[in-house]
C-alpha cells in the first residue's frame, strides 16, 4: 500500500505543476499581441493540459481511491479533502475551458484576472495538505 501512496503523491505533484503553471501561461498569452507568440502559447498549453495535467489529476483520483479503498479509513477530514479535490477538479475544467477560449481567439479575460485565476489551485494544496497531515476532524 505504501507503493500505492507514493504513487498518489507523485501524481498529485505532476498535477499541482500544470495546475499551477497554466494559468501563469494564460497570463503571458493574454499579454501577448504578436502571432508567432500567440501560437506558441497554444501549443504550450494544449500539451501542458493533456500531457501533464489530465494524466496527473486522472492518476492521482485513481491512486487515491485505491488508497481509500485499500485502508479504509475515513472521517470528516477526509471528506472535507474530497470536497477539496471535487473544487480542484472543477478548477481543473475551468481550465481547459479557458484554454480553449485562448484556442480559437475568443479570451476576454486580462492578464490580471489571470494572475488572481491563478492562486486558487495554492489555497486548495495548503487545504489539503493540513487535513491530511493534521486531520483536524
Amino acid at each position: 500500500m505504501l507503493w500505492i501512496k507514493a504513487l498518489h503523491i507523485i501524481f498529485m505533484v505532476t498535477w499541482f505543476a500544470g495546475l499551477f503553471y497554466l494559468p501563469r501561461l494564460f497570463v503571458y498569452h493574454a499579454m501577448s499581441h504578436d502571432r508567432a507568440s500567440i501560437e506558441r502559447f497554444k501549443v504550450m498549453e494544449r500539451k501542458l493540459f493533456w500531457g501533464i495535467m489530465t494524466p496527473g489529476g486522472i492518476l492521482t483520483v485513481v491512486f487515491g481511491t485505491w488508497l481509500w479503498l485499500g485502508w479504509h479509513f475515513g472521517g470528516g477530514w477526509l471528506h472535507a479533502k474530497l470536497l477539496l479535490v471535487a473544487l480542484l477538479i472543477g478548477y481543473h475544467v475551468w481550465c481547459g475551458k479557458l484554454m480553449l477560449d485562448f484556442k480559437y481567439d475568443r479570451n476576454a479575460k486580462s492578464h490580471v484576472w489571470f494572475r488572481w485565476f491563478n492562486e486558487f489551485p495554492v489555497l486548495i494544496l495548503i487545504g489539503a495538505v493540513v487535513l491530511v497531515v493534521l486531520k483536524p476532524f
